[in-house]
Order: C-alpha cells, then structure tokens, then sequence
C-alpha cells in the first residue's frame, strides 16, 4: 500500500511544481493502519482557506485517481500543518453545542452545508446519545446535516 502512497505524493509533488507553488507534499505514517500525506510550504495556507475547501478538492482527487488502487474503504488523506485533527476537534464542539440546543429548545438544528467527512465526524460523535437523530439532508454539494429529538417511546 506504501507504493500507492508514494505515487500520490510524487503526483501532487509534479502538479505543485508545474504550478509554481511552493508547496512539497510527504507521506507520513501514523501507525501501520494510517498514513496522511502532509503538504507544506509557504503557499500552505492557501489549502487552508475557506474551512479548507482546496484541500478537500485536492484530497478528492488524489482519491479518484488512486481509487482502484486502494482497499476497499480506504481513503488517501491530506493535511496541511494538522489542520484535519484541528477542523475535527472544531467539528466536535459544533456538534455538542448543537445537541445542547437541541435539547433545550426540542426543535432540530440543520447545520449548514458540509462535505462527506465533516458530516461523517458528527454522525460520529453524537451517535452514542440516545435521546437524538442525526441525518444528512439534501443533495450534492448543498447536503446537510440536522440533529433533532428522538421521539419518546411507550
């Protein structure tokens, strides 16, 4: 699998500098289930922009390209000076906040359009509360997730 990683890197290495970024892309391994390919450079922060829509354009493509490649459920993921493991935490207090809100008030909370991952990080952590549903809503790049009440049962 390492050589999958290797090939990604080399790819997204030759787009950056045909590009003219100063942007280098390593593949780390997190542990032997996990590994992240991590760009740098002084253009890093352009990836981050717009709750880091680019980064996501640009793991999505990776991820098409290599797809056959790849386990069946097993995703290439980019980060960009940990911005994943930040965006993830952020996403989880959204979503504690959200379930208090709901709860008090007893009326659903939709969150506003998210990607695929960031739903999934929700979903996640709210799946262990019993007294509330989250489900993704909508279409395309306009689908959402809500969080409301379960109905009590007798």
């Amino acid at each position: 699998m390492s050589e999958v990683y290797q090939q990604a890197e080399e790819l997204l290495n030759d787009v950056f500098a045909a590009s003219g970024f100063d942007l280098r892309a390593t593949q780390l391994e997190v542990d032997s289930q996990t590994r992240i390919i991590e760009v740098d450079g002084s253009d890093a922060p352009l990836l981050r922009n717009e709750s880091g829509e680019l980064l996501d354009s640009l793991e999505s493509l990776i991820n098409q390209i290599f797809s056959r490649s790849l386990h069946a459920g097993e995703r290439i993921v980019c980060d960009v000076g940990g911005f994943r493991a930040l965006r993830e935490a952020e996403l989880r207090a959204m979503a504690r906040h959200a379930a208090e809100r709901v709860r008090t008030s007893g009326l659903p909370f939709t969150f506003g359009a998210m990607n695929a991952n960031e739903r999934r990080v929700i979903h996640v952590s709210l799946a262990d509360e019993a007294d509330l549903s989250t489900e993704s809503v909508g279409e395309g790049n306009a689908r959402r997730l809500m969080i409301s009440k379960k109905a009590a049962t007798t």
